[in-house]
């Protein structure tokens, strides 16, 4: 029951969500008549905290209990977006204001994401962590699916700073339900500590020199480099060159949403069943050749399908590679360490993914469309050699 109350909070903060990732840029580009260079600026907003606070998180959530670090940092999240449709209806809104509030909006979620992905191990047995995993995927990946119909609806219906309103409850829903956890959480004494800077020393060599660990952090990286450049390129490539309509770019989205949905319910089988070092190796061995697809049918009458077809196994990949990927870190790293190794891993994702979504723009303008998906095919392939050729090839 307890990780059945957990996993309802982070569905309803799922779907709210996908909900403001509708109503955001509605806000911004009809309600504000923001430019794009604004657009930018604001959307960038709440990742810079990832690159500033992330060791800084890492540290303090190791120290705290996490339940109540969830619990206000989801809190926190309520207050910078309730404050947006406030602001607005009393005819203050302003970029600059959607810069701060999307500022603190991120710090809070630095420290949510690490305490999530920290407080996990101690709500569920180490053996059925994959599963647990899986079942916060598959709605991570319904919400992903679904809540943009739903945010436009409500956008439509309500308009942007309501629907953004939205977002903000389903943030306080979240933290009501996690207050409400019933988990032991051991806490480490002052005595215990070693200072900041010798407590991020120990989280960061644990991180990147673990025999398993290391390869797998790295991969991971690189594999965020190639997957934002992809998506950067996707939608310029659907969009422009090949002029799908908005509808059928949707479609396309949602394919990949449905399959990641059917590989979360089938991740902790194959976990059990290949091991998870072989699992993540395998999975991630299939991006490289969905976007090779892709790149070598971009001149031919059956590029579309392709789109389509390199999606649905992206999807699926994804889907059965994550639930393991996390139960696995979660199962190898020690306890007091989790938050340290969760916070470091996710901000040094979260920088990359920003460098790769500037690098699929750059390629686009420099080289052009297959050129860019043939590079990022390369890049992928490097991130599963970098997993294939480590000892996490033998990992469980």
């Amino acid at each position: 029951m307890v990780f059945v109350r957990y996993w309802c909070a982070a569905t309803v903060s799922s779907f709210g969500t996908a909900v403001t990732a509708v109503a955001m840029p509605v806000l911004m580009v009809r309600t504000l008549a923001s430019t794009p260079v604004e657009v930018g600026v604001v959307n960038a907003a709440q990742f810079v905290p990832y690159v500033v606070l992330g060791l800084v998180a890492g540290v303090y959530v190791d120290r705290w209990r996490r339940r109540t670090v969830l619990v206000w940092s989801s809190a926190g999240r309520a207050v910078a977006l309730g404050a947006i449709p406030v602001l607005w209806a009393m005819g203050w809104l302003r970029v600059w204001m959607l810069v701060v509030l999307l500022l603190a909006f991120g710090a809070f979620s630095v420290f949510g994401f690490a305490a999530t992905q920290s407080l996990l191990p101690r709500l569920v047995p180490a053996a059925r962590l994959v599963t647990a995993n899986a079942r916060l995927d598959q709605s991570d990946t319904a919400a992903q699916t679904l809540g943009p119909a739903l945010g436009g609806g409500l956008v439509g219906v309500l308009g942007a700073p309501v629907a953004i309103a939205v977002d903000a409850v389903s943030y306080l829903v979240d933290a009501a339900l996690n207050a409400g956890l019933r988990v032991e959480e051991p806490r480490s004494s002052p005595a215990d500590r070693r200072g900041f800077l010798g407590e991020v020393r120990e989280g960061v060599p644990w991180t990147y020199r673990h025999r398993t660990l290391g390869p797998l952090a790295v991969s991971t990286h690189v594999w965020f480099l190639a997957n934002s450049a992809a998506f950067t390129a996707l939608a310029v490539i659907a969009l422009r060159t090949l002029g799908l309509s908005p509808l059928v770019y949707s479609l396309l989205l949602t394919t990949s949403g449905v399959t990641g949905l059917a590989g979360a319910t089938l991740a902790p089988g194959i976990g059990r069943r290949w091991g998870a070092g072989p699992t993540i190796i395998c999975t991630r061995s299939a991006y490289p050749v969905a976007w090779l697809l892709v790149a070598l049918t971009l001149a031919t009458t059956a590029r579309t399908a392709a789109l389509f077809a390199a999606l649905a196994v992206l999807g699926l990949a994804t889907g059965v590679e994550n639930a393991n990927e996390m139960g696995y870190w979660q199962r190898t790293t020690p306890d007091d360490l989790l938050g340290r190794v969760n916070a470091t891993r996710r901000s040094a994702n979260r920088t990359i993914a920003v460098i790769g979504a500037l690098l699929g723009g750059t390629a686009l303008a420099t080289v052009g469309d297959r050129s860019t998906i043939l590079g990022v095919a390369t890049v992928f392939a490097v991130a599963a050699a970098i997993a294939m050729f480590s000892p996490l090839r033998n990992g469980k």
